[in-house]
């Protein structure tokens, strides 16, 4: 009778122990990948980057820094303007069309004459 239990108790142990182990996944990296891809802040983040990207890439697309923006935002939409500027010469930043010249100087033209900034 006492073999039996005792046998009884490790099958137990011997399933729960499978069961746990079952449960970790087997790579890290592959379950941290998955868990990243279905996040919707992932997702968010990639509608957001999509976003910079339409900025990026169209001098003439406004950039718009607001007083209550955030210093990552402000850091991150000067940092566009600047890559927009040395990229195409040109830059619209709050409403202004900003240029910039070959000895990279910038500029704006305020009834038409140029205005270095």
């Amino acid at each position: 009778m006492k073999i039996v239990i005792v046998f009884l108790i490790l099958g137990v142990i011997f399933f729960v122990y499978k069961k746990n182990k079952s449960k970790n996944p087997k790579n890290l990296k592959l379950h941290k990948f998955k868990n990243k891809l279905q996040s919707t802040q992932t997702n968010i983040e990639r509608i957001f980057l999509r976003e910079e990207e339409k900025t990026f890439s169209n001098p003439n697309i406004n950039i718009f820094i607001g007083i209550y923006d955030s210093e990552e935002k402000i850091n991150r939409k000067s940092n566009i303007h600047r890559a927009r500027l040395s990229k195409f010469k040109k830059s619209k930043l709050n409403g202004e069309m900003i240029f910039q010249d070959d000895s990279q100087r910038i500029y704006k033209f305020n009834n038409g004459k140029k205005v270095y900034l």
